[in-house]
């Protein structure tokens, strides 16, 4: 139905918005990402990437980025 359809599309849109605020934050934080790394974080679904965006907040490099995706991404 349309409703189904448009609810879809809205939830797509808001994990896209997540998924670049998250990336600018890991830049700063990790320092510029690789593409395969920025490949495994758009893949992640939405609650993981509000997981993510939270999580690191406690990063102290790009060693704790590759950690958590190892533990949370499969």
């Amino acid at each position: 139905t349309d409703h189904v359809r448009h609810t879809r599309a809205a939830q797509d849109l808001l994990a896209e918005g997540e998924a670049v605020v998250t990336l600018r934050l890991l830049n700063r934080r990790c320092g510029p990402l690789g593409e395969a790394t920025t490949a495994r974080v758009l893949a992640l679904p939405l609650q993981q990437l509000e997981a993510l965006a939270e999580a690191l907040l406690d990063f102290s490099g790009p060693e704790d980025l590759l950690a958590w995706l190892s533990q949370h991404a499969g």
